[in-house]
Formats: structure tokens, C-alpha cells, sequence
């Protein structure tokens, strides 16, 4: 049966239906992952299209087909029903197995690419359509990331988001830009010979890309299209970046723009709730943010300072801090424990203690931007949804209860907080500089 045949039955049949839909998907969804498991022993190798269609096939219409009919049985409105017992959401046995099932397969990724060899033998008839090539691990990377954005993005749209203009929006852009300018666009130009650029990463999230090596690589690259890219590079970071988060503050990427921010947005949702409150987080969240923030700095300043100076000044040292920096920061940080510790940590442990991104942002939003989240604490009724369900541990009840506006650096300003409160006390606003801290003296 139909999901528009089930419309016209009476609640009881419905329910049951809907409930025998959910178990197909369930069923379709679970069996795509068992062949995607069994492709590891050979089959994604010598049965590559079949391999592809029954796994990522089976796996997408599998949870699809879920996902519509979940959105079917429910009311409009966010739901967070049994998130803090359910095992996979609240640090149980399933979170920490999921965890590890995550960190173990970004480690894989990263440093024994081998093991996946027959996974990205499996995605060759789809990298050959995109771009004419084979596939590498990256391109499985990639193919496994954006799909998880769309699948899931879908859900937070007809599911926990089809009462909210606002955030349907917010998602689907996450989606556009994830699909279009992170995936699609960078393999289309590969394809034609050209640098593989994602035009919605900059420095310094994606600091290669203002390292003279990069620089250099890109201008001299026939065609011209490697000096539009340094300059676009150049202009949106030092520009564009302060432009719009004058503006906007750091929502404008973080939660409408970054892939990062998608994914957590996304797949990340369940496991929002789980991110620190405590004092003693957000003194590690400062220290370790902006630390990283300096590192990166640091580490562009005397990489070109070596290539100013021709190796003279520092010869290999400022290597030494780039090869420290892309394993540390940008491996093991922002891609094992940034997404891996999701059912541990939360779903922004990179963006709110490892992004330097998100550090120069976080400073531009805090003294040079228009945004906040005001507060109408008179209606507040102390129910704690607003800091329950901050994905970057903000407790935002107690600015509420104070009617202070909430203007932290972290702030992503996703609008999760407005969307849960039961009064409407919070509200997202662009306003003027002046009085936007709305102070109360104590």
C-alpha cells in the first residue's frame, strides 16, 4: 500500500500501515547495509554497478521510504520523543558502538585506504559519469558525506522541521551547497582538467588554499580559471566574510554554508542534546578554539615567509608546523574525533573547540555584527528546552531568565533554541550595534 492510499484510511488502519511501511524501510534500509558490508569482501570489485545499486540503492529508498512514512504517523513540530533513553542518543552501549563503528572507518580513510579498496572500485561507474575517472578514497568520502546531508536533510525537512518555514530553508540550502558546490562542481572541473576548488571553503577551515604552494599552483594553471579561484579565495575571506557576518553573524556560514555545519545539522541532529553546559566546557572551548586559530596563522605567516625568502630564514621548519598542522587539526581533529564523537560529544565538537573558521567568525559576531538572539524573559517558564538542545552548549535558559540578549562567540545561530521554546521567548533579529548586549544590572 501507498503512501497516498493511506490517507484515506481511519487512524487505527493507518497507524498500522504506516507502521508495516516503516518496517519496509527499516528492512530495505538494513539489508542495503549488509550488502554494502558484504562489497568489502570483493563483490564492490567485481560487481561494481550491482554492488552500487543494491547498497546505496537499498540503503537511500530503504531509509527514504522511513523517513516519509515517520513524517506521515506524526504531528507538525519538532519531536525529541525518548531521545534521552534511547541507547544510540543518550551515551549508551549503541552511542559508544556507533561511535567507535565511526572513528574506526574515518582511521581507515585517512591512513589504510586499502581496506576500502573494493568500496571505491564499487563507486567507479558513478566517478566515471561525474568525472570521467576512476574513483579514489576521497570520492567515497565524498559520495558517503553528501548523501548522508541529502537523506537526512530530507528528514529534518518533511519531519522535524515541516511547521518551520525558516528552517526548511536553512536545510535545504545546507543541502545546495553541499551537493552543488562540495561535491558536484569540485569533480565536474577535475574532470575537465582543472584544480578541484570548493568554492564554500576558505581559508583558514580549508587553510591550504592561502599557502604560497596552493597560490602558486593555482595561478600557473592554464586556462586562467586558478587565478579566479586565489582571488575569489582572497576576496570572500578578508571581504566577504566580514561583510556578511556583519550582517548576519556567523549563522550565514556555519549553519547555512559550511559542510561541517551540515553534516552536523543533519546526521548530527539526534545527538545535539549531548554537547557540555558546564562552565568548565566553555573554558576549554576558548582556550582550545582560538589556539588552533593561532596555529593556523602562524603556520600560513611562515610558510610564506619561506617563500618570500626563498628557504633562507626558516628553510624545512615551516613545513614542519604545515605536515603538524594537517594531521593533527586537519585529520585526526575536524575529521576522526569531529565527527566520530558525535554519539559521544555532540554533534559540534569541531566547530565549537577546533574551527579557526568558526574562532574568526565567532570574534567578528561578538563585536562587530548586527545579529543576536533576543530574549523576552517575562514569558520564560524555566523548562530548559532552549540549552537542552543547543548544539554548542550554550546555556541559553539562563540569558532568558536574566531578558539578556544572547550574543556569544559560539552562537551558530541555527535558531534550534527559538524553534523548542514552548513561549517564544527567543527570537533571531538583525538590529543596531547599539544596545544589542541589553545588559541587566544585577
Amino acid at each position: 500500500m501507498t503512501l497516498v492510499q493511506i490517507e484515506g484510511l481511519n487512524a487505527e488502519d493507518k497507524h498500522q500501515d504506516l507502521t508495516l511501511v516503516k518496517k519496509l524501510g527499516l528492512a530495505g534500509f538494513s539489508l542495503g547495509i549488509l550488502v554494502l558490508l558484504f562489497s568489502l569482501s570483493g563483490f564492490g570489485q567485481s560487481a561494481p554497478v550491482l554492488a552500487f545499486i543494491l547498497s546505496i540503492g537499498l540503503t537511500t529508498a530503504g531509509a527514504l521510504v522511513y523517513i516519509l512514512a515517520q513524517a506521515k504517523e506524526k504531528l507538525p513540530g519538532i519531536k525529541n520523543d525518548g531521545i534521552m533513553f534511547n541507547s544510540f542518543t543518550s551515551r549508551g552501549m549503541w552511542g559508544w558502538i556507533l561511535g567507535v563503528a565511526i572513528t574506526g572507518f574515518y582511521v581507515v580513510l585517512y591512513w589504510f585506504p586499502d581496506m576500502l579498496e573494493n568500496w571505491i572500485r564499487m563507486m567507479d561507474p558513478l566517478a566515471f559519469v561525474i568525472y570521467g575517472q576512476k574513483a579514489d578514497q576521497w570520492f567515497l568520502y565524498g559520495t558517503f558525506y553528501s548523501l548522508a546531508i541529502l537523506i537526512m536533510g530530507i528528514r529534518m525537512i518533511v519531519y522535524k522541521y515541516r511547521h518551520n518555514r525558516y528552517h526548511q530553508v536553512r536545510t535545504l540550502s545546507i543541502m545546495f551547497f553541499q551537493l552543488g558546490f562540495a561535491y558536484l562542481i569540485p569533480y565536474f572541473l577535475k574532470g575537465l582538467n582543472q584544480p578541484d576548488f570548493y568554492f564554500s571553503y576558505f581559508w583558514p577551515l580549508k587553510i591550504e588554499y592561502l599557502f604560497p604552494g596552493t597560490v602558486d599552483w593555482l595561478i600557473s594553471h592554464p586556462g586562467g580559471l586558478g587565478v579566479f579561484m586565489v582571488s575569489w579565495g582572497v576576496i570572500i575571506s578578508f571581504i566577504g566574510t566580514p561583510l556578511l557576518t556583519y550582517f548576519y553573524g556567523k549563522r550565514w556560514y556555519c549553519s547555512w554554508v559550511c559542510g561541517c555545519g551540515g553534516l552536523a545539522n543533519t546526521l548530527g541532529d539526534p545527538f545535539r542534546q549531548l554537547s557540555d553546559k558546564s562552565l568548565k566546557a566553555w573554558k576549554i572551548e576558548r582556550w582550545m578554539i582560538y589556539s588552533i586559530l593561532i596555529f593556523a596563522v602562524v603556520t600560513t605567516i611562515l610558510l610564506w615567509i619561506n617563500s618570500v625568502s626563498h628557504g633562507q630564514i626558516l628553510g624545512s621548519a615551516s613545513q614542519i608546523f604545515s605536515r603538524v598542522y594537517g594531521f593533527a587539526i586537519g585529520a585526526m581533529f575536524a575529521g576522526v574525533i569531529g565527527v566520530g564523537f558525535y554519539p559521544l560529544l555532540g554533534s559540534r565538537v569541531w566547530c565549537r573547540f577546533g574551527c579557526p573558521m568558526a574562532a574568526i567568525l565567532g570574534i567578528l559576531q561578538k563585536y562587530l555584527s548586527r545579529f543576536r538572539i533576543t530574549t523576552n524573559g517575562s514569558q520564560c517558564i524555566s523548562c530548559g528546552n532552549c540549552s537542552t538542545y543547543c548544539e554548542m552548549g550554550i546555556d541559553v535558559r539562563w540569558y532568558a531568565q536574566r531578558e539578556q540578549n544572547i550574543i556569544r562567540a559560539s552562537c551558530v545561530g541555527c535558531g534550534v533554541c527559538a524553534a523548542v521554546c514552548p513561549r517564544g521567548v527567543l527570537s533571531l533579529e538583525n538590529g543596531p550595534l547599539e544596545g544589542r548586549y541589553n545588559l541587566i544590572e544585577e
